[in-house]
């Protein structure tokens, strides 16, 4: 079986860091995903979810907007509602985001560079160096 997700989007919101109970670092963002062209364009919002260091390290770097590209997998949860009513909400749980150059231009700080491109594997997360 096969369960593996590519997305390339930008973020709608700044992500959302959180701890688990255990202290687990995750955190939470939305991607609006173009697909079609012309008149059958349309726009679909997806949920992702990361954890551990990258984590930590997409809430202090990724912001609203930022193009990113997501590996991940399928994940479907179950739950009721406060009515009673059965729901099911799907999500993305990334194992690797990678940010791309969308051709912004940017504000940064000279003490605190961020990194042009971030890929992360497994919990190892490494930063590749700028072309110059």
């Amino acid at each position: 079986m096969i369960n593996k997700v590519i997305l390339v989007g930008r973020l709608v919101a700044d992500p959302e860091l959180s701890y688990s109970g255990g202290g687990i670092a995750y955190t939470r963002f939305t991607l609006a995903v173009n697909t079609g062209y012309g008149e059958h364009e349309r726009v679909d919002f997806i949920d992702v979810v990361d954890f551990g260091v990258a984590a930590e390290n997409h809430a202090q770097y990724l912001e609203k907007g930022r193009l990113v590209y997501v590996e991940g997998t399928i994940k479907i949860d179950s739950y009721e509602d406060k009515e009673g009513i059965r729901r099911k909400a799907t999500t993305i749980q990334a194992s690797r985001v990678t940010y791309l150059p969308d051709g912004r231009v940017r504000e940064v700080d000279e003490e605190e560079e961020k990194p042009a491109i971030n890929i992360r594997r497994g919990n190892n997360y490494t930063k590749k160096k700028k072309k110059r």
